[in-house]
């Protein structure tokens, strides 16, 4: 992207939200953690706390039509309702570009701090807060300027499991594939597809035809353990259980998904998705390797 363009950009944090208006923890540690920007949570007309967000954001609310999305959309299913985030994540494109931002991040509404993982001299560390988000968001968004990528995400606390032990702790690098705070551009639309493990599916789907989505390790997010909190989609995963939420993903790639075991942070196992990365997407070669006619 020219200098010229990259000045016009507008950015936005989307945070997505329902069912919990006095538990929006993502708001807050925002601006705690040195993000400056504007702010839009994301809810949908069917939401009956809506007014609660109202009364509490005012005009930083933006109520979607989730009935009108949802036409829109692969649930990957025929059950009745709607209550998955999937619609929301899809609505993101549409409220950026009646808004007029031509970049933003979607986020989740439990977020309550942010921590870089490697020190000044690129170690694994656990006790570095991020007190600079708007520096760091800026970044990520000149990473999708200066690329082809379609999203881009920080880290999770769970992509650290063992420690300094973790591959994923070993140096500053890109894991390819994105959850939770998706980083886009407006003019690079993704399609979010299935009821649930929306974005598993989707950075499965869309990446096995060849688009690109990553998350880098310096930066990650904390939350509160899965299902917690009440509200959001904690309700729906403890409903049906994380084998059916898993199972989405397998339908979208039967090739290269399948049910694994996985240890919580607190050694509880529970039921995930296991990827085969290698039959999952197409291999990413140096230009070196190219053949030429």
């Amino acid at each position: 992207m020219s200098r010229l363009k990259r000045d016009r950009r507008k950015f936005v944090a989307f945070i997505l939200c329902n069912g919990r208006p006095e538990k929006v923890f993502t708001y807050g540690s925002l601006r705690k953690m040195g993000y400056s920007g504007p702010i839009i949570l994301i809810v949908d007309n069917l939401d009956k706390t809506k007014d609660g967000y109202i009364e509490k954001y005012g005009n930083e609310v933006y109520v979607f039509d989730k009935p009108g999305t949802a036409a829109k959309c692969d649930r990957g299913d025929n059950r009745p309702g709607l209550g998955m985030a999937m619609f929301a994540r899809n609505a993101c494109f549409d409220v950026a570009e009646d808004l007029g931002y031509t970049h933003f991040v979607q986020l989740d509404d439990d977020y309550t701090h942010y921590q870089y993982r490697f020190n000044e001299k690129m170690q694994y560390t656990t006790d570095k807060a991020c007190r600079n988000l708007d520096k760091v968001f800026n970044a990520l968004n000149n990473f999708l300027d200066d690329t082809t990528v379609d999203s881009v995400a920080i880290a999770q606390g769970g992509d650290f499991i063992g420690g300094s032990s973790n591959q994923f702790a070993e140096a500053p690098m890109i894991m390819r594939k994105c959850m939770n705070s998706w980083f886009c551009r407006t003019d690079r639309r993704i399609q979010f597809s299935m009821r649930m493990n929306d974005d598993v599916t989707t950075y499965i789907l869309l990446g096995s035809r060849g688009r690109l989505f990553f998350t880098t390790n310096q930066v990650s997010l904390v939350q509160p353990v899965t299902q917690s909190v009440p509200g959001g989609m904690s309700e729906v995963y403890k409903e049906s259980g994380t084998y059916l939420k898993t199972f989405y993903s397998i339908m979208a790639s039967p090739s290269s998904v399948k049910v694994g075991i996985l240890m919580g942070q607190s050694g509880e196992a529970r039921l995930h998705h296991n990827v085969s990365w290698k039959h999952t997407v197409p291999k990413i070669l140096r230009e070196t390797w190219r053949k030429t006619a």
